[in-house]
């Protein structure tokens, strides 16, 4: 069968012209038909988004085209911004998890872009990933009888038709299926679950948490580490020379101590936080003489900072 026939058997073709599922899936620009079919992906430097002098995004990308692309290319997208965590198994040794399952969130886009309502315009399905969380936002109310409380059991396709070429490309489930899963690959790594909500009562958001607070590797306390004698715990975490410690600053020192050194961009990385709080934070240790500074300028790409 040609391509033609093809189109007009699944009914995205009549009259030779595409339906609004055929342009979604196939046409090679979508948005001059739709406007609003497109996805935008953005990474924000901390956990809240500012703007002005102050806007912290890093990375903002726009995709388009037929939608099985748009998926594939977002999603390549999203892989490389998340990060992986090292945190501390039962055996107290340290191993590598991602931040989040990778079928939640991709099931989360690929839902988003599949159960969306495109005749809503002005807007667009988007996804934000923050130093703590992951949002996805689709245009649209749930579909139909689906509701916050019941979308792990009931079934239904606001678009059925582009559900079933995401299908066949094995891209989607049935509403009710991928969900539940959502919730059961997050459990699994330790994870808070899913967080579905209606904010203004026409998008759907999804939010994922990777419980960032409680996955950096930390400093033990003084019993547990004989050459850290005399320093404590107390119910704020750990002190070290009467000095509290945020958990990203018992990072850094957990750093030094572990590999010798440590250097904004490992911090960065290990703790989940922006270059700049890394920064900051190693700057504030050595102030406090709790890390010592090396390098030739503060643009030397070689500083980095030791334990004392």
């Amino acid at each position: 069968m040609d391509d033609e026939r093809l189109l007009v058997a699944r009914d995205f073709l009549r009259d030779g012209r595409l339906t609004d599922a055929g342009v979604i899936l196939f046409a090679a620009d979508p948005m001059r038909f739709l406007p609003s079919a497109w996805v935008r992906v953005l990474r924000v430097d901390g956990t809240e988004l500012r703007t002005g002098r102050n806007l912290n995004i890093t990375k903002d990308v726009e995709f388009s085209g037929p939608l099985v692309s748009v998926v594939e290319k977002a999603g390549a997208l999203i892989e490389a911004l998340l990060r992986d965590f090292q945190v501390l198994d039962d055996n107290v040794r340290f191993k590598t998890v991602p931040e989040y399952p990778r079928f939640a969130w991709f099931e989360g886009l690929v839902n988003a872009v599949a159960h969306r309502d495109y005749s809503l315009q002005g807007d667009y399905t988007r996804v934000m990933i923050f130093d703590d969380r992951l949002e996805i936002t689709s245009p649209g109310t749930l579909p139909n009888r689906v509701t916050l409380e019941n979308m792990r059991t009931t079934r239904f396709a606001r678009n059925p038709k582009i559900c079933h070429v995401l299908t066949s490309f094995e891209m989607v489930r049935e509403l009710n299926e991928g969900v539940h899963r959502m919730y059961e690959e997050m459990d699994e790594l330790g994870l808070p679950a899913p967080e579905f909500s209606e904010p203004n009562g026409m998008v759907v958001k999804l939010v994922l948490r990777n419980d960032i607070a409680r996955r950096v590797p930390y400093v033990a306390a003084a019993d547990e580490v004989p050459n850290m004698a005399g320093n404590k715990t107390d119910d704020r975490g750990l002190v070290v020379n009467g000095q509290e410690l945020t958990p990203v600053e018992r990072t850094a020192l957990d750093i030094a101590a572990r590999d010798g050194k440590v250097s904004t961009r490992i911090l960065a990385q290990e703790a989940g936080i922006g270059l700049r709080t890394a920064s900051k934070t190693l700057a504030a240790l050595a102030e406090r003489g709790l890390l010592t500074w090396h390098g030739t300028s503060r643009r030397d790409p070689q500083q980095h900072y030791t334990s004392k």
